[in-house]
C-alpha cells in the first residue's frame, strides 16, 4: 500500500494504482476523453492531466501510478486551463456541428466542453476532411475524428484485426484506416466495436432510416418488420424507461405507431435455426466420417467474415444454415406472402438489430430470393430504431402494450437467449436432445455454456448419440485463439458457437452506446430472465413452427428447406479472397 493525498484528502491505495482510479474510489471525478480502462491507457488526449507537488510538468492521471507521499491536486486553476487549452486544441481540429451529428446528445466531447465551461475558439478551425463511403456499414468522418486511438486498440487488442492504424505526421498525423486502404478493401468483419467505442461521431453505423421511411409512405409497398432477440433489452435505454415499461409489447405499439403493416419478432426465426442447424448437427454428428470438425455456427454474419478472411481451411465446417435475420426473409417472402396473396416483390422487410454486420450480410448475393430480390431489405440498428421513434414523435411510456402478429410472430424462451453468448448453443443442445432421445430434458440442463466467461468448454451426453463437446467463445481477440488452439489440435470439440461481440449480441456493435460502460452482461442476464419465465423452453414446441413445416417445408433439411434455408458460404468472398484469386 502506498500513501498520498488528494485534493488535501488522504488516502491508502495498492501499489500500481493509477491516479485516475485512485481518485474515482473517493469520489473525485477526473475529466478524460480517450482513456479506456486496461484497453487505452496512452494519454493520447491530455485532459486528465493533474497537477503534483514538487514536479513541474502537470501529468496525465491516467498512466500514472499513485507513489508514496504525492500531494496531487485535479483541480488547481493550472490545471483547470491547461485542460481547457488542450481540449480547444483538440477541438480547433474537430468539425463542431452538433446539430447535424448522430451523436448529437450522446458524445464525449460535447459533454466534456461543456463541463470544461468551453464557449469561446480561440484558435482557427481547420477539420481534416475525407471522402464519407455509405456503401460499407461502418462510416468514418475523419473530420470528427479526435486521434483518441480508442477505435485502434479496441481493434487491435479485442477484435485483433487490426483494421484502423495512425498514418501522417505531425500536424497531419490521423486515424485512418490501416497500410492506406479504403475500408471495403479490408477484412472487416464490420463488427461494429469501434463504434461502440469513439466518444464522437468519427465513427458511425450507416443510417439507412429515411429508406424505411419511404417505404413506410409508398401505399404500393406492404412492410414487415422484424426484431431481434438482443433489441427488445436495449432499445428503451434511450429513453430512460425503466424494465417495468421497457416491455416487449410496449416496444411492438411503437412500431405500430410508426406505421409497419406486420411487426413480427426474429425469436421465430432463430426457433427455425434451431431447428435447421440443430438438425444438421445431429446428420453431421451420427454421420462423422463425412465431414471435417467441429462445426460451427453461422448465425453471426461477423463470425462469418472473420473465419472465411482468417482460418478459410475452416468454411465448410461452418452450419450452412442461414441467420435468424436471412432465414425470416426467405419465409416472409415466400410462405408469408402466399399465405396473405402478396406480390413478393412488393414486400418490404425490415430488421431491427443489435448488429452491424448484419447490413452487410443482407447485402450478399446469396440472400436473395428466387426473382433476385434481397430477402431482407433493410437493417437497422437498435440506436436507428431510436431514430425512428424519436423522428415519428413516438413516446413510448405513453403506449399501451400490443402483440406481435401472426404467423411469424411466435417464439420460444430458447429463442430469446439467442441474443447472449451461450444461447445458440443451450437452444438448440435442448432441441437436439429431444429429436434424439424423444423427451424433452430439463431446459436448465446445460447452464456450463452460460455466463460472461469469454470461452466456455463442456461435455454432455445425449442419450441415443453419445457424448458431444461443446465449446462457446465471444469476441473476436477469442475466437482467435480459439481457432489457432483448434488448428494445432490442441482442443477437440463437436460444436461451437461464436459471436464476434463480447458477450454475443447484447453487447452488439449496434446497440445504445454509454461511453465506458459494458453493457452486454446486464442485457444478456435479462435475456435469460425472458427465457426462464416463458411457458415454451424449446424451440420444437413453436406451434407456429410446426405448422411452417407441416403446411411448407415438409421436414428439416429437406429439399425446400434447404433451399429457402441454407446458404452456401463458399459462393461469395471477401476482400483477401478476391486479391488471391486476382493475383
Amino acid at each position: 500500500m502506498v500513501n498520498a493525498t488528494i485534493d488535501g484528502r488522504p488516502i491508502s491505495v495498492e501499489e500500481g494504482t493509477t491516479i485516475l482510479q485512485a481518485a474515482n474510489d473517493i469520489g473525485i471525478g477526473i475529466p478524460h476523453l480517450c482513456f479506456l480502462k486496461e484497453i487505452n491507457e496512452i494519454a493520447a488526449c491530455r485532459i486528465c492531466v493533474v497537477e503534483v507537488e514538487g514536479t513541474d510538468r502537470l501529468i496525465p492521471s491516467c498512466n500514472n501510478a499513485v507513489l508514496e507521499g504525492m500531494v496531487i491536486h485535479t483541480n488547481s486553476p493550472r490545471v483547470r486551463q491547461a485542460r481547457r487549452t488542450n481540449l480547444r486544441l483538440i477541438l480547433s481540429q474537430h468539425d463542431s456541428n452538433c446539430t447535424t451529428c448522430i451523436r448529437n446528445g450522446n458524445c464525449a466531447l460535447q459533454k466534456l466542453s461543456g463541463y470544461l465551461n468551453i464557449h469561446y475558439q480561440p484558435y482557427k478551425v481547420n477539420p481534416e476532411r475525407s471522402h464519407v463511403d455509405l456503401d460499407v456499414p461502418v462510416v468514418r468522418e475523419a473530420s470528427k475524428c479526435i486521434k483518441c486511438m480508442r477505435c485502434v486498440q479496441i481493434c487491435d487488442k479485442i477484435q485483433t484485426m487490426k483494421i484502423w492504424d495512425v498514418s501522417g505526421t505531425g500536424s497531419r498525423t490521423t486515424v485512418d484506416v490501416s497500410f492506406n486502404r479504403q475500408l471495403r478493401d479490408t477484412d472487416c468483419t464490420y463488427c461494429g466495436q469501434c463504434v461502440t467505442h469513439c466518444p464522437t461521431g468519427a465513427l458511425t453505423a450507416r443510417d439507412d432510416t429515411n429508406r424505411v421511411f419511404h417505404a413506410l409512405a409508398d401505399p404500393e409497398i406492404t412492410t414487415i418488420v422484424q426484431v431481434a432477440p438482443a433489441v427488445r433489452v436495449a432499445w428503451a435505454e434511450a429513453f430512460n424507461l425503466s424494465p417495468d415499461y421497457a416491455t416487449t409489447g410496449r416496444m411492438v405499439a411503437a412500431l405500430r405507431q410508426v406505421g409497419f403493416d406486420y411487426i413480427f419478432d426474429t425469436n421465430f426465426a432463430a426457433d427455425l435455426t434451431i431447428m435447421e442447424e440443430g438438425s444438421e448437427f445431429l446428420e453431421r454428428f451420427t454421420h462423422r466420417n463425412r465431414y471435417r470438425w467441429p462445426m460451427f455456427t453461422s448465425c453471426c454474419p461477423g463470425w462469418v467474415r472473420f473465419l472465411k478472411s482468417q482460418f478459410p481451411a475452416y468454411t465448410e465446417n461452418l452450419s450452412t444454415a442461414k441467420s435468424p435475420q436471412q432465414m425470416f426473409g426467405a419465409i416472409a417472402k415466400s410462405y408469408f406472402a402466399e399465405k396473405k396473396g402478396i406480390d413478393p416483390s412488393k414486400l418490404f422487410v425490415v430488421s431491427i438489430m443489435p448488429c452491424t454486420s448484419k447490413k452487410a450480410e443482407c447485402e450478399l448475393p446469396t440472400m436473395k430470393d428466387a426473382a433476385g430480390d434481397p430477402d431482407v431489405d433493410v437493417v437497422l440498428t437498435t440506436r436507428e430504431f431510436t431514430r425512428l421513434l424519436r423522428s415519428d414523435h413516438v413516446v413510448p411510456f405513453d403506449l399501451k402494450e400490443e402483440s406481435f402478429d401472426s404467423p411469424l410472430g411466435s417464439g420460444s424462451g430458447a429463442a430469446v437467449i439467442f441474443g447472449a453468448t451461450g444461447g445458440v448453443m443451450d437452444a438448440a443442445l435442448r432441441s437436439a436432445y429431444y429429436l434424439v432421445a424423444g423427451k424433452n430434458p430439463n431446459p436448465d440442463a446445460f447452464k456450463a455454456v452460460r455466463g460472461d466467461k469469454a470461452w466456455k468448454e463442456a461435455n454432455f451426453t445425449i442419450p441415443g448419440a453419445g457424448e458431444v463437446k461443446v465449446a462457446v467463445v465471444s469476441g473476436l481477440g477469442n475466437t482467435r485463439k480459439l481457432m489457432e488452439a483448434v488448428d494445432k489440435g490442441q482442443v477437440d470439440y463437436d460444436f461451437v458457437e461464436v459471436m464476434a461481440c463480447p458477450g454475443g449480441c447484447a453487447g452488439g456493435g449496434g446497440q445504445p452506446i454509454h461511453n465506458e460502460q459494458e453493457m452486454a452482461a446486464e442485457r444478456g442476464e435479462l435475456l435469460w430472465k425472458l427465457d426462464a419465465n416463458s411457458k415454451i423452453r424449446f424451440s420444437h414446441e413453436n406451434p407456429d413452427i410446426t405448422v411452417l413445416y407441416r403446411e411448407y417445408l415438409g421436414k428439416p433439411l429437406w429439399k425446400k428447406s434447404h433451399t429457402l434455408l441454407h446458404t452456401d458460404h463458399s459462393a461469395w468472398q471477401v476482400p483477401s479472397q478476391k486479391s488471391h484469386s486476382e493475383a
